[in-house]
């Protein structure tokens, strides 16, 4: 049986190989997307949630609906353009989306849950938070009927990737972490501990685009890889934060956790901002009176890269593993 997923992304590079690998793998049914700001903005992100489904004939009912424009801080966004290229797809330049049914129109998200949640619908977000966390507003007693959400976000005791204490989606909007973290059930965090150790080598990826089906892999991942490596020439290969993340809710097994509590820092600037922090205090009770409002939740801190590369690969290549 496949797992109904509803993503949330703002569908850069590594966003959209995770669309991808779930169109490829038969256990993952990617039910909607909402595109939001991040990492590009949020019309290019619709635009390559289009384009990725023209490119595979993926199923058009798909929805698509437009997520969150800036973040919940009221900033505006910085994009990242060195990082995911000026589209979101590395050398790729998809047309702009002129679809007239792609609209801010949470009440979508509101019938995808609804018609789902008895299918034990699960919410992975691999992007900022803020449409996430927007829905928890506006549709709280909704937002109970989804079985797990899967975060990537966060970095716990390993350096960050925007500030030295900080990881991207949750410095980009720390408001809209915290609140969904505050009020979300069955929370899984899938921080940088996980998602550093999720690499696609260059020889990977060249065997992906000899075997596999999907050509758009290599220009994508090796445009990654190539920032990634001029700024760190000890990188291996292309960290797949956001594939592994839609890998857990089927493959848990990979993954080592712990329960905690965590809180994200609010602080407006400086390098504490977005810091998600774990309460390892053995002698704190998360039902005590001076926690009752923290909720523990899942943490994703160690990887079976084994399991990992068996997987990904074989799904990417169709070819079975061992």
């Amino acid at each position: 049986m496949t797992k109904k997923v509803l993503v949330f992304g703002d569908i850069g590079i590594d966003d959209t190989v995770a669309l991808i690998y779930g169109y490829f793998d038969d256990a993952i049914d990617i039910v909607g997307v909402v595109a939001n700001y991040g990492n590009i903005p949020r019309e290019k992100a619709v635009a390559n949630v289009h384009y990725v489904r023209d490119l595979f004939d993926i199923n058009p009912s798909i929805e698509v609906i437009l997520g969150a424009e800036k973040p919940m801080t009221g900033e505006k966004p910085t994009f990242v353009p060195e990082i995911h290229g000026a589209y979101g797809l590395g050398p790729i330049e998809p047309p702009l989306s002129n679809d007239d049914s792609v609209a801010e129109n949470f009440f979508k998200v509101v019938e995808i849950i609804e018609r789902y949640h008895d299918q034990d619908l699960v919410i992975v977000n691999i992007g900022r938070l803020t449409s996430l966390a927007t829905m928890f507003i506006l549709y709280p007693s909704v937002m109970k009927r989804v079985q797990n959400f899967y975060v990537m976000g966060g970095a716990f005791w390993v350096p960050g990737n925007i500030t030295a204490l900080s990881e991207a989606n949750f410095y980009g909007d720390p408001i809209a972490a915290q609140l969904v973290l505050k009020n979300a059930a069955n929370v899984v965090i899938i921080p940088l501990n996980v998602t550093r150790q999720a690499i696609a080598t260059p020889q990977m990826v060249d065997y992906i685009h000899q075997a596999g089906e999907a050509e758009i892999i290599k220009p994508l991942l090796d445009y990654y890889y190539a920032f990634y490596k001029k700024r760190d020439p000890s990188v291996q290969g292309s960290l797949l934060h956001d594939v592994v993340t839609l890998m857990c809710p089927v493959y848990g097994g990979m993954f080592a956790f712990s329960q905690l509590p965590v809180t994200i820092v609010q602080a407006e600037s400086g390098e504490e901002r977005g810091q998600s922090i774990a309460d390892i205090r053995p002698y704190v009770d998360v039902q005590d009176s001076m926690a009752e409002n923290e909720k523990k939740h899942f943490i994703a801190l160690d990887l079976d890269y084994v399991q990992f590369y068996n997987k990904f690969m074989s799904v990417m290549t169709g070819q079975k593993s061992d």
